[in-house]
């Protein structure tokens, strides 16, 4: 049986010179979790969301000498799946800390939107009560002995758990992995003035809308850019 990882961090912000300032894994019932420091000194808005401050960071150690990255490096094989919400993002967090992943690769906020596309919006939070995940939270952070505190990555790394399980009624495992892989064609804009709305609808009544997208959203999430570039080709 391949080992399951399931991976969550916080970081400074989000630009592109910001870096991880909690890691945390879950591997069975067994959670490892760390704040770190770095050159890099945290944002306002990030501390407003995980309320990491940097003077909690003063005597930490750096990412790369944590026990939890360490960890991390000790599953950093082709038999093992790193499971975790947004995995391009943590994956390129984890690049600036040197590590090259080597694991299978099963994103959860990619495979919620392939197979609930139903749900209005696709962050962790969200989904956390839209598909009752709260339900089953604190039984999951007793056995880890975990007080859940939201946008920490031990917390949110037990709700990536659970969001995985709940998956799993949807798809088997190696239908995740692949799911995880490719591009999902979604269909309604997850944000914005046209929320909730059809985006082959809107890419052929506001053709100047999505030009300005395409110009000026330089972040884009790439499942919305595929499905945008699939609506203005079809």
């Amino acid at each position: 049986m391949p080992k399951l990882v399931f991976l969550d961090l916080e970081t400074t912000g989000l630009e592109a010179n910001d870096r991880i300032c909690e890691l945390a894994l879950l591997e069975e019932v067994n959670i490892v979790y760390e704040l770190c420091k770095s050159d890099k000194k945290i944002a306002t808005q990030a501390m407003s969301l995980h309320h990491i401050t940097n003077e909690m960071l003063k005597e930490t150690p750096l990412c790369s000498e944590t026990k939890t990255y360490k960890h991390l490096l000790s599953y950093n094989k082709e038999d093992s799946i790193l499971i975790s919400h947004n995995s391009k993002f943590n994956l390129g967090m984890l690049a600036k800390e040197g590590f090259v992943n080597s694991m299978k690769i099963i994103d959860t906020m990619r495979c919620t939107k392939a197979l609930i596309p139903e749900c209005e919006m696709f962050n962790l939070q969200f989904l956390r009560y839209e598909l009752l995940l709260y339900k089953d939270e604190e039984t999951l952070a007793k056995d880890l002995g975990l007080s859940l505190q939201a946008h920490r990555a031990f917390s949110d790394v037990l709700h990536t758990k659970l969001l995985y399980t709940s998956l799993l009624e949807y798809a088997t495992l190696s239908q995740l992995i692949q799911l995880s892989s490719n591009p999902i064609l979604m269909d309604k804009f997850p944000f914005g003035k046209y929320n909730g709305r059809y985006i082959e609808e809107i890419v052929q009544m506001d053709k100047g809308y999505i030009s300005w997208l395409l110009e000026n959203i330089q972040d884009m999430d790439e499942d919305l850019l595929y499905s945008i570039k699939h609506y203005i080709e079809d």
